[in-house]
């Protein structure tokens, strides 16, 4: 299940993949790969580069499971949201990569958001969740070009403390459309309220 929502984003390379899931061996990671391959769960593209690079990306098949990940969110909202330890590592993109099977939002509700974590891991990360017929999708690293009709951008601190029960959002910094920009990170912050109200 992780490795579905850490492909839900768009494809990536092995090596990206072992970022993403921290304490998973090269050899156990490789061996589901291989196996959700086999399964028709997921597409591996070779590319003829020097080093040789492949890419993994969900089939069809398995972006039906997307509700079941968001599911899995909203337990772990439910049971286990709390303060991170000291020397805790958070990886905020993770909980936005469970945005088409968490989020529930108007069908009216349209457009793309650029959320962005400064100082994710030595950088600025920058997710999109693009809305359309009550529906979200999520992209890493938009397009050259590509253009959300609205961005927030803060600390891991400040996305902790939006995306938590409290939903306290003050830290964050807003451009573009503040209504299609609150509806996106509200979503996410009345699924932690909930959880925690129905603990």
């Amino acid at each position: 299940m992780l490795i579905v929502r850490d492909l839900a984003s768009g494809p990536r390379r092995f090596v990206e993949l072992q970022r993403t899931l921290p304490g998973i061996s090269t050899e156990q990671l490789r061996s589901r790969l291989n196996r959700m391959v086999a399964d028709g769960l997921l597409t591996r593209q070779r590319y003829r580069e020097v080093p040789p690079r492949v890419d993994y990306e969900l089939t069809e098949r398995s972006r039906e499971l997307m509700p079941v990940v968001g599911a899995l969110a909203r337990w772990g909202y439910q049971w286990t949201w709390s303060s991170p330890r000291k020397g805790e590592d958070i990886n905020v993109g993770a909980i936005f990569r469970t945005a088409p099977g968490l989020l529930d939002l108007p069908r009216s509700a349209r457009g793309a958001v650029e959320l962005v974590v400064e100082g994710d891991r030595g950088g600025d990360r920058s997710y999109v969740v693009s809305l359309a017929g009550g529906h979200a999708t999520i992209s890493e690293r938009p397009e050259a070009g590509e253009q959300a009709d609205a961005r927030v951008s803060g600390s891991i601190r400040a996305w902790i403390r939006a995306l938590g029960p409290e939903g306290e959002a003050a830290e964050l910094a807003y451009s573009g459309n503040r209504s299609l920009a609150d509806a996106v990170v509200g979503a996410f912050a009345s699924e932690a309220a909930a959880a925690a109200a129905a603990a």
